[in-house]
């Protein structure tokens, strides 16, 4: 049984959590392994069914930190918005968010809950899974102390079905792919037009430094998709809301690899920094909270 995160452990991880970045990667064998399964896709954008084309190619945005890197992506879809609570129990039959609302990002959701829904997604629309899970075999890649699931989860090449984005992927679509303006955050310089985090996300606007009392006596939470203003291609709170799972494990210095899962674009409960759409957040991939939720991308 799953024990609950009280908010204020919760906001410690985050902090420690944001105190550091990793080093970018060129290529990681997920990525590898997207990129060769991907299906041609019209070279142009476009959207069907809530996601958006986004066009393939080297990343343009010079605060990306794969800029300048030889690294280049095929095209693929990612969801115009944040999986919602809606979309969540239509699937899954029961809703695990603190905040309760079909149209709200649903959060409270570890890295494992989201690979299981991502696979019981595609086979209620008749797509292959992408993923294999094995619930029994212990990933000898998983380095984490504190993550007793440790399921070996495998890619199922060729495959249809709704995925994770890549850290590489998520960062290009935040950052507009082809058309982007280079901004620091996904759509704008000026985070309050494009992201709810913990000034904003309340009762009134906060000033001064950041502190746990202050999110809660504001009484700060997530938001309804799609208010704020969309990025250039189109996409909406991939800064801010809720921090969104990637597939990558984290790389860095700081902590070994395979010990925690990259999150991307900051939350509600986050600063500035951790919502630059260049910042690799961390957590661990059994974790979930109330500012921890994801988006998804499909086949064609």
């Amino acid at each position: 049984m799953r024990k609950l995160v009280t908010c204020s452990l919760l906001a410690a991880m985050v902090v420690i959590g944001a105190c550091s970045q990793g080093e970018p990667k060129q290529q990681t064998e997920a990525a590898a392994a997207v990129k060769q399964t991907a299906a041609k896709q019209p070279a142009e954008v476009g959207s069907k069914d809530g996601f958006v084309l986004v066009k393939g190619g080297a990343f343009v945005n010079t605060k990306s930190s794969y800029y300048g890197k030889a690294l280049t992506l095929p095209d693929f879809y990612i969801g115009k918005y944040e999986v919602t609570q809606q979309e969540w129990v239509d699937v899954m039959g029961s809703n695990p968010s603190q905040f309760q609302g079909p149209k709200l990002p649903v959060e409270m959701v570890s890295w494992y809950d989201v690979i299981e829904y991502c696979n019981a997604r595609s086979m209620r629309e008749g797509l292959k899974p992408f993923y294999s899970i094995d619930k029994i075999t212990k990933d000898p890649n998983n380095k984490s102390e504190n993550d007793q699931l440790k399921w070996s989860v495998t890619i199922n090449e060729g495959a249809n079905g709704y995925r994770l984005p890549t850290d590489a992927e998520w960062e290009y679509a935040a950052s507009g792919g082809q058309l982007s303006q280079s901004f620091t955050y996904s759509g704008s310089n000026n985070i309050n037009e494009i992201a709810w985090y913990w000034r904003n996300a309340g009762e009134k606007y906060l000033d001064g430094d950041w502190t746990w009392p202050a999110i809660e006596n504001n009484h700060d939470t997530t938001k309804l998709i799609g208010i704020k203003k969309p990025n250039e291609l189109g996409l909406y709170d991939m800064t801010g809301n809720v921090r969104e799972w990637c597939w990558d494990w984290y790389v860095g210095e700081d902590v070994p690899q395979g010990a925690l899962r990259v999150v991307k674009g900051g939350g509600w409960i986050g600063d500035v920094g951790s919502a630059e759409s260049a910042y690799r957040g961390k957590f661990e991939p059994n974790g979930f909270g109330p500012d921890q939720g994801f988006r998804l991308v499909r086949g064609e």
